[in-house]
């Protein structure tokens, strides 16, 4: 048997030649297979769900997942970002908003379990031209430092009086016969939830109590 060994009539240059062409040509088929064959996503029609909310007296109509956050819902979806995210998990109450008249941790909440609720933020409880009662005591007794819980402190703090207000005591009321108004002492308890990383405790204290004086 004989073997023929005469070489071959292709130059190196040839050879890379082909041997790119061969290797893009491997490639291509490759991304087009993975374009054309993507992951099994949902449709926009089952991922999304379209919800109507009430946010300070304003009807938003949106399509969000159904796993959407009403902080995310106020912050990506409608742009209001004066709601803050804090921890995420509830703990801080950067978030804080009122949802037909209680105050909620925003980051804990649904938008899409809240269809048809009024919500208010801090961008609907007054504008820098016409402050909040509660908005003008903060900025009077320096109730801040970064700023970055203001918001929610604020908000919780409108609450609180509310709740105090209307005669509803808290977990560990120091004196519930002295609703509708409340010592400095049980309004740092219904304020516990509202943490402030610059520690201006007795400035936000001192603010509210203003307030509930002022409203007799």
């Amino acid at each position: 048997m004989t073997h023929d060994h005469r070489p071959l009539d292709v130059t190196r240059r040839e050879f890379n030649k082909g041997a790119g062409l061969g290797i893009a040509a491997s490639a291509s088929i490759g991304w087009m297979t993975f374009v054309q064959t993507p992951a099994s996503a949902e449709t926009p029609s089952e991922s999304t769900a379209k919800i109507e909310l009430n946010v300070n007296g304003e009807a938003r109509e949106l399509m969000v997942d159904p796993r959407t956050s009403l902080l995310d819902a106020l912050r990506e979806h409608i742009g209001l970002t004066g709601t803050k995210k804090g921890c995420d998990h509830g703990q801080c109450g950067a978030c804080t908003v009122i949802v037909d008249g209680r105050r909620m941790n925003s980051c804990l909440s649904l938008a899409v379990m809240l269809t048809g609720s009024e919500i208010l933020t801090i961008e609907g409880l007054g504008r820098p031209e016409d402050l909040h009662p509660m908005q003008a005591a903060f900025v009077e007794r320096d109730g801040f430092q970064c700023g970055y819980c203001t918001p929610g402190q604020i908000l919780s703090a409108v609450a609180t009086l509310e709740e105090i207000a209307a005669g509803i005591p808290s977990s560990v009321a120091t004196d519930v016969t002295a609703l509708p108004a409340a010592s400095a002492e049980e309004i740092r308890e219904r304020m516990s939830g509202n943490l402030c990383r610059c520690a201006a405790y007795p400035n936000i204290i001192a603010a509210i109590l203003d307030v509930q004086e002022k409203r007799g």
